[in-house]
This record gives structure tokens, C-alpha cells and sequence, in this order.
């Protein structure tokens, strides 16, 4: 049975991003979105450094954390052969109301790609908090390009730029 990671939370989240459950490359180093191809700490950086590279994985946290974000799966274990979680089995979601009791900052939620959705969807119901499903940065995601999908991120985690997230409509 594959563990997932305790969530990576302060108490200035405001932005809570989910994800399924952390592939092999994430789960041999012990660190979120840890497969070289995975878009995710591009866009990151992208939005909140102007592109640098980030130093470290401390360094990865720090700017999260930073700017009120968030991270943690929407599944605590399950069973799966590869990375795809299309290949997820037997799965237990992780303790969300506890985590919302906890951490009364958190106003937004951002599922990475459909499948973070589908599982915590299927475990809690439709989020009481607003919530947007995001494109994966997955590289197994391909429908939008690492632009398209910078975009959307940058529109959902920079919102005062932007319109009211409850205007918005899921991203894919």
C-alpha cells in the first residue's frame, strides 16, 4: 500500500492545491511533484519568481508557503502499479474536514488535473470552499501546452488580478 505525504500547510494558506497521490519519482525522493518532467514547480516559479530556478526542495516550500499556498492529495494510500492514476486501486482519501477544522485560512482549493478532483469528489462531495480542477501538470497530461497551462495557473493563483473565483469555471 502506497502512503501519500503529510500536507505542506501554514497558517497563512489561503490556497490549497491537491493532488491524487504522488507518482514512484515523488514517492522515492519523499517530495511533492518530484518527477523531472512534471510541470508543476515550473509554474511556481514561474509565477511567483519570475522564473528562476528553485535552489532545493527547502526552497520549493518556502516560496509555496510564502505566497499562502498549500499542498497535500486528495488520497492518503492506495494501491497502484506505475505512476498513472488511472492505475490507482483501493484507495482511502486523506482527512480533509480535519485539515479545513485546523487551518481556518484555507478560502480556495486547486485540484491539479481531474483525477485530484475525482477522488476527493468521490470521498467529501462537491467542495463547500471555492475550488477550481486545473490542468495536471502532469506530463501525462498533453490536451494544453506548458503556456496554456501557465496561464490558467497564474489565473487561479494570483486571483486579485483576475476575476472572483466564483466566476471561474474549471480549467480543462
Amino acid at each position: 500500500m502506497l502512503k501519500s505525504f503529510p500536507p505542506v500547510i501554514g497558517p497563512d494558506t489561503r490556497i490549497l492545491i491537491i493532488g491524487s497521490m504522488p507518482g514512484e519519482a515523488s514517492l522515492r525522493a519523499r517530495q511533492y511533484y518530484a518527477y523531472k518532467y512534471n510541470q508543476f514547480w515550473r509554474i511556481i516559479f514561474d509565477v511567483f519568481e519570475n522564473g528562476r530556478p528553485p535552489r532545493d526542495y527547502a526552497d520549493k516550500l518556502a516560496v509555496v508557503l510564502a505566497h499562502g499556498l498549500g499542498l497535500w492529495d486528495s488520497l492518503a494510500r492506495c494501491e497502484r502499479t506505475g505512476s498513472l492514476d488511472s492505475a490507482i486501486t483501493r484507495h482511502q482519501a486523506n482527512d480533509f474536514p480535519t485539515l479545513f477544522r485546523q487551518n481556518p485560512a484555507v478560502q480556495t482549493l486547486l485540484f491539479n488535473g481531474q483525477a485530484a478532483f475525482g477522488f476527493y469528489k468521490k470521498a467529501f462531495g462537491v467542495p463547500q470552499k471555492p475550488f477550481s480542477v486545473m490542468p495536471s501538470t502532469s506530463p501525462a497530461y498533453a490536451a494544453r501546452t506548458y503556456e496554456q497551462k501557465l496561464a490558467c495557473w497564474r489565473a487561479a493563483l494570483c486571483p486579485r488580478q483576475n476575476a472572483p473565483l466564483a466566476q471561474r469555471h474549471t480549467y480543462l
